[in-house]
C-alpha cells in the first residue's frame, strides 16, 4: 500500500519549515532510519528519516520549498510493483465543497486522536495511523518505539483494540478546531500603512525568516505577558581577573583557555542552588523549581540567535563548561543544533560586554522566569579600605519575572551571583 511521507515535527513548535535539501530521488530504496531529507525548522537544519522501508514512489515538495505546514505530504513511499498513483491525493479542505469538508471530518472522527484538551500531539507513521484507523486504535495510548518515540507499524500491528465511549464518538465531530496562535507580530501598523508611509523613501525590503518570525513573535509576548522587573548591581572583577589569569597559565598546556563568560555562567549555576526557589520556571497555573541547574545563554548568529542550554552547569568544571559553551556557540552559528539543546532550563544569560556595551535590559526568555543582562568590564573608581582606587568594574541587571520570583527573593539571586563572581576560588570548592 503506498504510504505519504509527511512533513515532520521537528520540535515541539514547529509549524512548517523548509525542505531545505532531498538526500533521495524517485525510484531509490529506502529502509527505516535513512537520512531522506535535510528540513530546515525556525531554527536549525535536521536531518529527516525515513519511517517506513519501501520505494520513492513521487516526490510531491521540490526542494528549497519553504513554508511547508507540518503533516503536509512530502513524497509517497510505494512497495514493489506498486504505483504511486495509488497514494490517496491530500485533500485541500479550505477550498473543498461542503460534502469534502463532512467526509473529511468523518475520516477524522475514525483517526486516532490525542486526548481531548491535553495540547499532545501524537506523532506516527502513515501507515502506523491507517493501520490504528482500521483497528479503531487510540494513538495516544501506544508507545512508539522509531526515532524520537514515534510510533511505527510494528508499534500497532500487535496493540489492542480499546473500544471508546460512544459518547466521544458523537462529541468527535462537533470539537472545535484548535485557535491558531496571534501573530504577536500584528500588533503595530500594518504592513500597507507602513509601506505607504515610506512610498517615496527608497529601501530594501527584508523578508522575515523563520527564525526573525519566531524571534519577534516570542518577544513581543514576553514583553505584554510577562510581569518584568529589573534588579543592579555593580561587581568587582579584579580578583576573578587576576585567577583566571592563573589558570590559563596552568591549563595552556591542554589548550584550554577559560573566558570571563565562563566564570559567569558557572556563577550563575551555583547561585541557583544557593536560592534554589529562583531556580524556576512559570507554567501557567502553576510553578516549576527545579533541582539541577540548566542555564542558557544567548549566542548571536546572522539574523538571530540561539540560547543553547548547558544543562547540570552546576556539576560541571569551568574547563567543562567552557569547552561545552565553544562546542554549542559553533554549531549554533552553522545552524546545527538540535531543539533539544537549545529549549528548555529556568535561566538565561544574555552577554553585550564583548560589544562595548556597558548596560542594558534583556527580555525574558519565557518560560524562564530570569535573564541575566551582562556589561563590559571597566576601570572605574572604586572605594577600599576607606581609599579610592581604580578597579574593573562590571555592570549587571538581573530581569525577573514577578510571578515566580518577588523582589527580595530576586536580590538574594543576584547577591549570590555576585558573591561567586567575586570570590571566584570559592566556586571550586
Amino acid at each position: 500500500m503506498a504510504v505519504e511521507i509527511l512533513m515532520p515535527a521537528l520540535s515541539p513548535t514547529m509549524e512548517e519549515g523548509t525542505l531545505a535539501k532531498w538526500l533521495v530521488k524517485e525510484g531509490d530504496v529506502v529502509k527505516s532510519g535513512q537520512i531522506i531529507a535535510e528540513i530546515e525548522t525556525d531554527k536549525a537544519t535536521m536531518e529527516f528519516e525515513a519511517v517506513d522501508e519501501g520505494t520513492i514512489g513521487r516526490i510531491l515538495v521540490a526542494e528549497g520549498s519553504a513554508g511547508v505546514k507540518v503533516n503536509t505530504p512530502i513524497a509517497v513511499l510505494v512497495e514493489d510493483g506498486e504505483s504511486a498513483d495509488a497514494a490517496p491525493k491530500p485533500v485541500a479542505v479550505a477550498a473543498a465543497p461542503v460534502a469534502a469538508v463532512a467526509v473529511a471530518a468523518t475520516v477524522a472522527v475514525a483517526a486516532p486522536a490525542a486526548p481531548k484538551g491535553t495540547g499532545a500531539r501524537v506523532f506516527a507513521s502513515p501507515l502506523a495511523r491507517r493501520i490504528a484507523a482500521e483497528k479503531g486504535l487510540d494513538l495516544s495510548k501506544v508507545q512508539g518505539s522509531g526515532p524520537h518515540g514515534r510510533i511505527v507499524r510494528s508499534d500497532v500491528e500487535g496493540a489492542t483494540v480499546a473500544v471508546a465511549p460512544a459518547a466521544a464518538v458523537v462529541a468527535a465531530p462537533v470539537a472545535a478546531p484548535a485557535a491558531a496562535p496571534v501573530a504577536a507580530m500584528a500588533t503595530g501598523p500594518s504592513t500597507d500603512i507602513v509601506l505607504k508611509t515610506y512610498a517615496d523613501r527608497p529601501f530594501t525590503e527584508v523578508k522575515l525568516d523563520g527564525m526573525r518570525k519566531t524571534i519577534a513573535a516570542r518577544l513581543t509576548e514576553a514583553k505584554q505577558t510577562v510581569p518584568h522587573f529589573y534588579l543592579r548591581r555593580d561587581i568587582e572583577l579584579d580578583a576573578l581577573m587576576a585567577f583566571r589569569g592563573q589558570l590559563n597559565a596552568k591549563l595552556e598546556a591542554r589548550g584550554v583557555k577559560l573566558s570571563v563568560n565562563d566564570f559567569i555562567i558557572k556563577a550563575c549555576a551555583l547561585a541557583l542552588q544557593q536560592v534554589p526557589a529562583a531556580n524556576a520556571v512559570w507554567a501557567g497555573d502553576r510553578v516549576l523549581q527545579f533541582k539541577k541547574s540548566d542555564v542558557a545563554v544567548a549566542v548571536a548568529i546572522e539574523g538571530g540567535l540561539f540560547t543553547p542550554v548547558l544543562k547540570d552547569a552546576e556539576a560541571k568544571s569551568l574547563s567543562a563548561l567552557s569547552a561545552e559553551m565553544k562546542d554549542l556557540a559553533k554549531r549554533a552559528r552553522d545552524r546545527k543544533l538540535a531543539p533539544h539543546e537549545y529549549q528548555g532550563g529556568s535561566f538565561a544569560i544574555s552577554n553585550l560586554g564583548m560589544f562595548g556595551i556597558d548596560n542594558f535590559d534583556a527580555i525574558i526568555n519565557p518560560p524562564h522566569a530570569a535573564i541575566l543582562a551582562v556589561g563590559a568590564g571597566v576601570a572605574k573608581p572604586i572605594v577600599k579600605d576607606g581609599a579610592v582606587v581604580v578597579g574593573t568594574v562590571m555592570s549587571v541587571t538581573l530581569s525577573v519575572d514577578h510571578r515566580v520570583i518577588d523582589g527580595a527573593l530576586g536580590a538574594q539571586l543576584l547577591q549570590a551571583i555576585k558573591d561567586n563572581l567575586e570570590n571566584p576560588l570559592a566556586m571550586l570548592a
